[in-house]
């Protein structure tokens, strides 16, 4: 049983409610999105094959109990949901990045799922699948990448989907850098009184020269 492995590489988590712990991350080939203001277009074709047992292998090496599964898009490839569970069967603790553009039932419950809801700017919020609001356990994750005012009034607009019992501080909201000013966005949620977690991503501040495996 094989994925396509773009990389894997141990840095510090810089995008959920884990940002600033050690993680190893393992980023697969693939995905079915073309966002505006990707980071990562390199992980569309670029891959090696590896077996979950190689993929195990590689993780183990960095002796670190994080563990996140990111892209591209890693519920395009059939044997994700049987790496998370043998990850998590192997006491790592276990994230999800997905797009939020396929299921996320089919996920080991024990795996914490960072869904990423597409905004108007990205130019795919046609094909979220909000179904998958009502998918999440209390320990899940939901994210919305901003770059403007219209992603900023449309993020307020699906929040109010989200089930009430759904914890609020669980809601990263993350401007884009260069694209969407930080005070004006954070101002904007106190205004509000928008109760998310107003969110930048701590790896681009940390090494902001390196483009991949950080």
């Amino acid at each position: 049983m094989s994925l396509i492995v773009n990389e894997i590489f141990n840095s510090i988590q810089g995008e959920s409610l884990y940002a600033g712990r050690p993680c190893t991350f393992i980023r697969l080939t693939g995905c079915n999105l073309r966002c505006s203001y990707c980071d990562t277009m390199y992980s569309y074709e670029e891959g090696t094959s590896l077996t979950i047992t190689d993929i195990m292998d590689r993780v183990s090496v960095y002796e670190c109990p994080l563990v996140e599964i990111t892209g591209g898009e890693p519920l395009l490839q059939n044997e994700t949901p049987l790496l998370i569970t043998n990850l998590i069967e192997n006491g790592y603790t276990v994230l999800l990045e997905t797009n939020g553009t396929i299921d996320i039932s089919r996920i080991d419950e024990r795996c914490i799922k960072i869904v990423d809801i597409k905004c108007p700017s990205s130019g795919e919020s046609g094909k979220n699948i909000l179904d998958n609001l009502n998918r999440l356990s209390v320990k899940d994750q939901v994210k919305f990448v901003i770059c403007n005012h219209e992603d900023y009034d449309y993020a307020k607009d699906i929040i109010k989907q989200i089930p009430c019992g759904f914890l609020r501080e669980n809601i990263l909201i993350s401007p884009v850098r260069g694209k969407m000013d930080f005070s004006d966005l954070a101002n904007r949620i106190l205004k509000d009184k928008l109760m998310v977690r107003f969110h930048i991503q701590l790896h681009k501040i940390i090494w902001p020269d390196i483009d991949r495996g950080v």
